[in-house]
């Protein structure tokens, strides 16, 4: 009998241990790569209609995510104060995060939508070829008015990950891609008596796939197992306490991912500026860099959740191991994509190639491959930073990471544009120097994990012995 017992306890995942990572991770991982299986398949359905059309759904649906994206940040900080309310004891106080981020998804759609004619007048500044800029608005007008059920969406996902329970992240991300890819194939090809409506057909696909994810989150929130161990029914309400550190903790996560991703969407608009033939390389690459980056979200989502449950504990040791089977898994992953795209890079531009010859893919080829090479670096710096942040933003130290990482990104975009714009350089050398301040990147919060300041921060309190899992959050 004891036999059986030890048998049982070692199969157990250890805490803060690769197993109890990967336990998050994995359906995470398999999520967002859903995702960006979508984005690819839509762009790669849009590149046989020609590489401008392909470069209009890049960057239309860039500028969308780039509306929504301080509110991304900021609402999915609750997969922390989730994650650490569970940590000390207090389920009840899970569910009451999640309500204040549906208040916030609210008032953050209202808000994008009066800011979508700058979006607009943006696309106009930036001076992006003419065969281009039209279907890239109309693909942006239709994408950012289903901005809110991505943001719901965010809001949901992060509940469940900060609980641990990602699965049904991961089953509503996959039935959006079959709808999506289904439906998209469908409305831009027009096929089964649909007309074809090239890139709009694309949005509305993508809008539709979205839909059926956020039903199957909110059936999955409002199940009964849920409800009755997280007391959901007793959370809506408004809570200004914990609206308070959701904006207190969230905000800087909300800045560092609009301002980062305004500059990374800055960064490929000043490639896209320079002719069809080097925005064609550039969005190859980036795809590719796109869907190598899904797995390190998911080794991201798994940090945060853990080490934000075991600081809500105050057990700190336990937080460090996370952190270190979070970079050990990254390591692993990113040696594959080096091997992918040093010894490939071809056969992985090519994907992109349009139905009808194209000279301007023709030219695009040798620079999209020498990109791609150069990216393996990337890649395996990304590891090291995402699983840092993760560490930082799980416990609370938001601010600091956000103010690097902008600076870091504006130091990098204009690093760009003194390349190829004033010194008249060539896209390979400008690719080199975003490499170079991305291991710079990595270093510095190296550093700052390092220094051990992380570890005192406090969020929440730990339960009281004896009240039981269902006491106000001010207890």
């Amino acid at each position: 009998m004891m036999n059986r017992i030890q048998i049982k306890e070692s199969l157990l995942p250890v805490p803060g241990g690769i197993r109890e990572m990967l336990a998050i991770a994995i359906p995470m991982v398999v999520s967002h790569a859903c995702d960006t299986f979508m984005t690819f398949t839509d762009r790669m359905f849009l590149s046989r209609l020609g590489p401008e059309i392909m470069n209009a759904a890049m960057g239309g649906g860039i500028m969308a995510s780039i509306m929504i994206s301080f509110f991304m940040g900021l609402i999915g900080y609750s997969t922390a104060l989730v994650a650490q309310y569970l940590g000390a004891g207090r389920k009840n106080a899970c569910p009451l995060v999640t309500t204040q981020a549906f208040l916030l998804v609210i008032v953050a759609y209202v808000l994008i939508l009066l800011l979508k004619p700058l979006a607009i007048d943006f696309f106009n500044l930036m001076r992006i070829p003419q065969e281009q800029i039209g279907p890239q608005t109309l693909y942006f007008n239709i994408i950012v008015f289903g901005t809110i059920m991505g943001l719901f969406r965010v809001a949901l996902s992060s509940y469940f990950s900060g609980i641990g329970r990602t699965r049904v992240v991961m089953a509503a991300s996959l039935s959006a891609m079959v709808v999506n890819i289904f439906l998209n194939y469908i409305f831009i090809y027009g096929k089964l008596g649909f007309p074809a409506m090239g890139i709009r057909g694309a949005a509305y696909g993508t809008l539709l796939g979205g839909l059926v994810s956020i039903i199957i989150l909110f059936s999955g929130y409002f199940g009964r197992k849920n409800r009755r161990e997280f007391n959901v029914g007793k959370s809506f309400r408004f809570y200004p306490q914990i609206v308070k550190k959701l904006l207190h903790f969230g905000y800087p996560a909300g800045l560092e991912f609009m301002l980062t991703f305004f500059a990374f969407n800055l960064m490929i608009l000043i490639f896209h500026s320079m002719g069809n033939v080097t925005a064609t390389a550039t969005t190859i690459m980036f795809n590719w860099d796109m869907v190598s980056y899904v797995p390190l979200v998911g080794i991201e989502v798994g940090v945060t959740s853990l080490v934000g449950r075991y600081m809500g504990a105050r057990d700190i040791p336990t937080a460090k191991k996370a952190a270190f089977s979070g970079l050990k898994v990254g390591a692993i992953y990113s040696l594959l994509t080096v091997i992918l795209f040093v010894f490939f890079p071809k056969q992985l531009v090519h994907v992109f190639r349009p139905a009808a010859s194209s000279a301007v893919f023709d030219q695009a080829v040798p620079i999209a491959v020498f990109m791609l090479r150069i990216a393996a670096v990337y890649v395996t710096v990304e590891a090291v930073i995402i699983t840092f942040i993760g560490v930082l933003r799980g416990a609370g130290d938001t601010r600091w990471a956000m103010i690097v990482s902008v600076a870091m990104h504006y130091l990098m975009a204009g690093g760009i544009f003194i390349i190829l714009k004033v010194l008249k350089l060539s896209p390979e050398i400008a690719w080199v120097v975003v490499v170079l301040v991305f291991t710079s990147l990595s270093v510095v919060f190296y550093l700052r994990f390092r220094s051990g300041k992380w570890e005192k921060i406090r969020i929440v309190e730990s339960n009281i012995p004896g009240t039981g899992n269902f006491e106000t959050p001010e207890q």
